[in-house]
């Protein structure tokens, strides 16, 4: 609960952090972030092959940086089924900074670049299956930490979209014992900038 509390409370921090700072605009940055400065998003590629919902909201701080937190709803270990009895009651939050990189400076569309990112991840729920006739609980709460990359292409002034995937280390010595401490996670997403 207190590892719970405090991430939360951090993620409020970057929050506010970041509504309180001015977007450059592209006149001054490499033309990528335009008038917009914010980007709402959804994984589509988990929401079909797994049924997991993914959405978020990306404030970009310059035009080479963003903050990107992440809902994760239905969250997968990883990209784990839900096969023999098998089944996921966990949501994820996460937070993560992205680092925007290289393409031209150019108002020809489509554009794209490549980025990184540091992650911190929170995850809370349980995971059951069934093994000799009886369901076996597994706490899946833990702390991440991770980091990522990933390309995005602006395919409009309103709309990007591109490939993105991460690797994690949770913190839970429990979750541990059923899976691996090392989680990798990819998806696709669609965004619109406003």
């Amino acid at each position: 609960m207190k590892k719970l509390l405090f991430a939360m409370l951090l993620m409020g921090a970057v929050v506010t952090n970041a509504q309180s700072q001015e977007v450059i605009s592209s006149s001054t940055g490499n033309g990528y972030v335009g008038d917009f400065s914010n980007e709402v998003k959804v994984n589509f590629f988990n929401l079909i092959a797994l049924g997991s919902i993914e959405i978020g909201y990306e404030r970009f701080l310059s035009s080479d940086h963003s903050l990107d937190l992440q809902l994760l709803l239905n969250d997968r270990f990883g990209f784990n089924n839900e096969n023999k009895g098998k089944k996921y009651k966990t949501n994820s939050a996460q937070v993560s900074m992205n680092f925007y990189f290289g393409g031209n400076n150019t108002d020809q569309l489509p554009r794209g670049r490549f980025y990184i990112y540091p992650l911190a991840k929170l995850r809370f729920g349980e995971f059951e299956e069934t093994v000799d006739g009886g369901v076996t609980t597994t706490n899946m709460n833990a702390f991440m930490f991770g980091a990522g990359a990933g390309y995005k292409w602006e395919i409009s002034d309103h709309f990007a979209f591109g490939p993105y995937a991460s690797v994690t280390r949770g913190f839970s010595d429990e979750v541990a014992d059923r899976f691996a401490r090392i989680e990798v996670n990819a998806g696709f997403s669609l965004g619109y900038r406003f």
